[in-house]
């Protein structure tokens, strides 16, 4: 088999040495050693003497087969080589070329489309007893910035995140500023479900409670926000449990999107709600945001621009709550919202639900609300600002307690919120 290979080869040296140079110098190399391991054979006697030991130069012919395998393993090398640079150079143009696309990747993104059987295994998942006791009970405390009640939200927050088997990154991000009463300090929750994605899909609540004054006549009572926002963050850590299998198998996939939530600190005003009387905690991440470079290294592209799109939950808990769409630019995705409950409507998946439509409405149109997304959207983050219009009539009382808490609504829109998700991550 040696001797037949050997001579096609060296039959192309001899006949076509203009094919040669055509050729790659691996392949070159190979053909030059076996033209000369032909010349060798072409004394067969002088061959066969060699080999039992009657040749007057016998290290001469050990030399010519050390040479030839050499030059085998030569060319071996130098393929190799030249096979690897060019698989580097390919994922270097590949990464070269998805780093300035961060910005636009967003537009063109587009949601899975799961079956009727998919959809209902997704809402299975939804618990709402434990959504209640596990995740919205710790949370109904007063949780003013900087206060122990503030500290015990951080932790249970923080602790059912690490209980999850999809390995959050979770930080808290501190930092002081300055109120009306002084310099207080904030503590935002962050956690990534994969850092290192390129492109983040972002979803958010306030845990803070504002500082309601009370009368000197009135008895010490406790304002828990529950709409405001103890539900939202609940509705959050609900989500994330009732699909951490499937988060886990999207980060174990590399997507190019991930899932990053974010608990926002100082979200009320101290006093009167101005511009620096309020948002303490989104402002100062959206601005620190601007200025982390992401992928890492990069000198165009920041964490900011990693962001798909910003939902921001806010006042849920009231029964037949209407949620509407403030923005053109995630008008598509508010479509998503009002298709996926319309779908669960169909299936049967919702409680107390009436109509196919009774949340989730395009047909009325309110002006935006200054909230916690403001600082992203002034820098061109894409925003979904799912928050009930009108407001609840007991906002900012003591009133907004978990007796106002409607069940059915609040595990009906998770379950619509876990189908969006899953569209959108492709879970």
């Amino acid at each position: 088999m040696r001797m037949v290979t050997a001579s096609r080869l060296s039959f192309v040296c001899c006949f076509y040495p203009s094919k040669l140079a055509e050729l790659s110098v691996p392949l070159q190399i190979v053909l030059l050693a076996a033209q000369f391991e032909m010349k060798r054979r072409r004394t067969k006697a002088t061959q066969l003497s060699c080999v039992f030991g009657l040749c007057s130069q016998p290290p001469i012919c050990r030399m010519r087969m050390l040479l030839l395998s050499l030059c085998v393993l030569l060319a071996v090398t130098l393929s190799l080589g030249l096979m690897l640079s060019d698989h580097d150079a390919r994922r270097s143009e590949d990464l070269s070329v998805r780093v300035p696309d961060l910005k636009n990747d967003k537009l063109t993104r587009r949601p899975s489309k799961p079956t009727a059987a998919q959809v209902k295994r997704l809402v299975s998942e939804v618990n709402w007893a434990r959504l209640w006791y596990a995740h919205l009970q710790p949370i109904l405390i007063e949780r003013h910035p900087g206060s122990r009640g503030s500290r015990t939200v951080r932790r249970h927050v923080s602790s059912v995140l690490d209980s999850l088997s999809a390995g959050w990154s979770v930080q808290i991000d501190s930092f002081n500023s300055e109120t009306p009463r002084g310099p207080i300090n904030f503590s935002n929750i962050l956690a990534v479900l994969d850092p290192m994605a390129p492109r983040r899909l972002l979803l958010a609540c306030h845990y803070d409670t504002k500082n309601i004054p009370l009368e000197n006549n009135e008895p010490k009572q406790v304002f828990v926000g529950a709409s405001d926002s103890a539900v939202p963050c609940a509705m959050m850590l609900e989500l994330v449990t009732a699909l951490d299998s499937h988060l886990k198998m999207l980060k174990q996939q590399m997507a190019q999107v991930t899932l990053q939530l974010v608990f926002f600190d100082g979200a009320e005003a101290f006093e009167e709600w101005t511009a620096s009387d309020s948002l303490y905690g989104s402002r100062h991440l959206a601005e620190h945001m601007s200025r982390v470079p992401h992928p890492p290294g990069s000198e165009h592209t920041t964490l900011l621009h990693a962001v798909d799109l910003f939902i921001l939950l806010a006042l849920i808990g009231a029964p037949s709550p209407t949620f509407v769409n403030h923005f053109d630019n995630s008008a598509r995705w508010f479509d998503r919202l009002v298709l996926a409950e319309k779908r669960l409507h169909k299936l049967g998946l919702l409680s107390s639900h009436p109509s196919e439509q009774a949340y989730f409405r395009k047909d009325i149109t309110v002006g935006p609300v200054d909230d916690d997304h403001l600082p992203f959207l002034q820098q061109g983050v894409p925003v979904l600002h799912i928050i009930a219009t009108p407001f609840p009539s007991y906002r900012h009382t003591v009133e907004d307690s978990a007796d106002k808490v409607h069940s059915d609504t609040v595990e009906n829109l998770t379950k619509v919120l876990v189908v969006f998700l899953a569209e959108y991550l492709g879970l």
